[in-house]
């Protein structure tokens, strides 16, 4: 049995760096957000390098067509969109270019990364995890009218809520509900706080809980497949172990050789739209996550960009990389205009810093004597 890992001021960093890295990613690509087509994103934005507004027509929205009763396409009968959850935006959702994200304010986060603040929180008010208690708080915030300002809400939240509103217990609301597109980079968004709260246990146990927590919303055994390559992968890069050897082995367990796409010389828009593809299908946004990550290994700033400007799924997939590019960063290795351009940033820094209190407090403690002592000074 390996030992258990240790937790070094620089292991607190890199947590709170995978932290921020969720929500960074996210924002920046919050306004191209399912821009399949990189001609009509250069043409609207330009090159994104800043938090933006989105335009009020998204070219390639397809929520005109999109289920407001569950998953997939389908019309807009069903009320759990309006009702149930994101209240008020159903008669957004029947509108031909409807942006997924109107009306939101540069730097503001989509849904999935709102969850992932949700589970953030849960986890400080708990001190650890708990799947009942994550049940409580998603339902909540879910189903709490202005708790939030996205319009759009993925498949699987419409499919957890058409379950909960029929009376379905809350921890079966993922059953049946398995489709196409279940098995998506979008599960993953939430998976970086519940996988760092299981650092001190080891992979193994950070594999169990973000699997165990993937399947409270996502019934894919295939995803959870991957979620247990992204759990370790996470993991091995917030201990400080070789980033790109991590990243290297990471592809291997889900059979791509980034060497070998590396010696082509792709750009990145090639990469993601034609060797892996740009949609949110596990199975091509995952090694594009890798990809990016391998390529911009030394450069935060340079990856998140890149996975914004290249379009398709770029804020779910933005946020699963944001996170392991934060974690190899370093909070203090982020740039501080992406951090204080949030548009919550207070409170997620004050979230961050009370999820590491309750999560590390031992480690926590330690870090801000340190903090406390003058440089020079003898202990």
């Amino acid at each position: 049995m390996a030992p258990l890992p240790t937790v070094s001021p620089a292991t607190l960093d890199r947590v709170r760096g995978a932290l921020w890295g969720i929500y960074i990613a996210d924002a920046l690509s919050m306004p191209v957000h399912w821009y399949y087509d990189p001609r009509v994103l250069q043409r609207d934005f330009g090159r994104i390098t800043t938090y933006q507004a989105p335009k009020p027509v998204h070219p390639g929205s397809i929520m005109s067509v999109s289920n407001t009763g569950g998953h997939g396409r389908g019309g807009q009968s069903g009320r759990i969109i309006g009702d149930v959850i994101n209240h008020g935006k159903h008669d957004r959702w029947g509108k031909s270019g409807v942006h997924y994200h109107e009306g939101m304010q540069p730097g503001e986060n989509t849904l999935n990364a709102l969850c992932a603040r949700v589970v953030t929180r849960g986890m400080a008010q708990r001190g650890g995890y708990s799947a009942q208690g994550f049940l409580e708080d998603y339902i909540k915030f879910m189903t709490t009218p202005g708790s939030h300002n996205d319009t759009y809400a993925e498949s699987f939240h419409r499919d957890f809520f058409r379950n909960w509103a029929a009376g379905v217990p809350p921890e079966k609301c993922s059953r049946g509900t398995e489709g196409h597109n279940t098995a998506s980079i979008g599960g993953f968004v939430m998976l970086p706080p519940v996988i760092m709260g299981a650092l001190k246990d080891g992979v193994e146990a950070a594999q169990q809980v973000a699997v165990r927590h993937l399947a409270l919303t996502h019934e894919s055994q295939a995803l959870g497949q991957v979620a247990k390559v992204y759990a370790r992968l996470l993991c091995e890069v917030a201990q400080g172990q070789d980033f790109r050897a991590s990243l290297r082995a990471a592809a291997a367990d889900v059979g791509v050789d980034l060497d070998r796409i590396m010696r082509f010389n792709y750009s990145d828009l090639e990469v993601v739209h034609r060797v892996f593809g740009s949609a949110c299908y596990i199975t091509s946004s995952f090694p594009s996550v890798l990809y990016l990550a391998y390529k911009h290994t030394n450069s935060f700033e340079d990856a998140v960009l890149s996975n914004t400007n290249v379009g398709g799924e770029n804020c779910h997939r933005g946020s699963a990389l944001g996170a392991i590019m934060g974690a190899a960063a370093g909070a203090s290795g982020i740039p501080r205009h992406l951090i204080d351009g949030l548009h919550d940033s207070k409170a997620i820094g004050a979230e961050i810093d009370n999820y590491i209190t309750a999560l590390f407090p031992e480690e926590a403690k330690k870090e801000q004597a340190a903090a406390a002592t003058p440089a020079g000074a003898e202990l």
